[in-house]
C-alpha cells in the first residue's frame, strides 16, 4: 500500500491499482453454509455502488453520521468503505436516534425506526438476496445498490483528520484508522501481501474491525471473515485454514 494513504478509501483505491482480481474478503455465514469470495475489484465494485447510494440517493454528506446496525460480514465491509468514500462516520452499533442515516440487519429493524432520517435495510442473505416484503420505511439495499453507478467520485473532498469511525465508545479520524490498522499488523501476523487473515471476531469492537477489515486491506492482504464460527467444529475449522490457505487466524 502506499505511504500516502490517509483513509481508508485510499487503501482500497492503492489496493485495486495493485492487483484488482486478488481475493479481499472471504465471507463464510457457519449457520447457513453461505460462502462468497470478493475480489478487490468486485468489493470496489459494490464500494462505489454503496457510496452512490448514500451520497446520491440518502443525501449524506461528509461529517453525517451512519448507524450501521450490522454484524459481521462482507456487507458491513462494504457499507464501512462506502462511508469512507464519502466522508460520513461510520458509527458501528450506534444510536439510531442520533444517526443522520440509519443501515439495519434484519434482527434491528425495530430499533433502527428511531433513526428520523434515511433508513436502509439489509436482509443478509446468501449473494446479496433481496427480502420478500420490503420493510415499511426502508429502503431495500439488495434493491436500491445493483442499479447505481460502477464509479463513484466524492462532491466534496474527504478531509483525512474529520472522524469516520465510531466503534466501542471511541472516535478514529480516517488517517488515525489507516494508522492503527497498519500498526496492528505485526501482531496479527499480517507479513504484508500474500498474507491471509482467518477472523471469526464481531464487529463491534476495533480488534474485530481491523482484523477483519482493516488491518489485512492496509497490507495488501485478504480477510477470511467467519460469521458465527463457533458453530464449527475445530477439524472443519483447521480444513477451512488449509483450504483458505490461511496465514494468519483471531477468533
Amino acid at each position: 500500500m502506499n505511504a500516502t494513504d490517509r483513509t481508508p478509501a485510499d487503501l482500497l483505491r492503492s489496493a485495486l491499482a495493485a492487483d484488482p482480481g486478488r481475493p479481499l474478503v472471504t465471507f463464510y455465514d457457519d449457520a447457513t453454509g453461505e460462502r462468497v469470495e470478493l475480489s478487490v475489484a468486485t468489493f470496489a465494485n459494490w464500494v462505489a455502488k454503496t457510496a452512490n447510494l448514500l451520497q446520491g440517493d440518502l443525501a449524506a454528506a461528509p461529517g453525517d453520521r451512519v448507524a450501521l446496525l450490522l454484524p459481521a460480514h462482507w456487507q458491513t465491509a462494504v457499507w464501512l468503505l462506502a462511508c469512507s468514500s464519502v466522508g460520513a462516520i461510520a458509527d458501528v452499533a450506534g444510536d439510531p436516534a442520533a444517526a443522520d442515516v440509519v443501515v439495519s440487519g434484519p434482527d434491528s429493524l425495530e430499533a433502527a425506526r428511531a433513526c428520523r432520517g434515511e433508513r436502509v435495510a439489509l436482509a443478509l442473505r446468501p449473494l446479496g438476496g433481496r427480502f420478500p416484503q420490503p420493510p415499511e420505511g426502508f429502503v431495500d439495499y439488495a434493491v436500491e445498490a445493483p442499479s447505481q453507478g460502477d464509479r463513484f467520485a466524492p462532491f466534496a473532498p474527504v478531509d483525512p483528520e474529520e472522524p469516520a469511525l465510531i466503534v466501542a465508545g471511541a472516535e478514529y479520524t480516517g488517517a488515525e484508522v489507516v494508522e492503527r490498522a497498519r500498526a496492528d499488523a505485526p501482531s496479527l501476523d499480517l507479513t504484508g501481501p500474500g498474507s491471509r487473515l482467518l477472523s471469526g471476531l464481531p464487529y463491534d469492537t476495533w480488534e474485530g474491525l481491523s482484523a477483519g477489515l482493516y488491518a489485512p486491506l492496509a497490507v495488501g492482504g485478504s480477510v477470511v471473515l467467519c460469521r458465527r464460527l463457533e458453530q464449527l467444529g475445530e477439524d472443519a475449522l483447521a480444513k477451512r485454514i488449509e483450504s483458505e490457505r490461511v496465514t494468519a487466524s483471531r477468533h
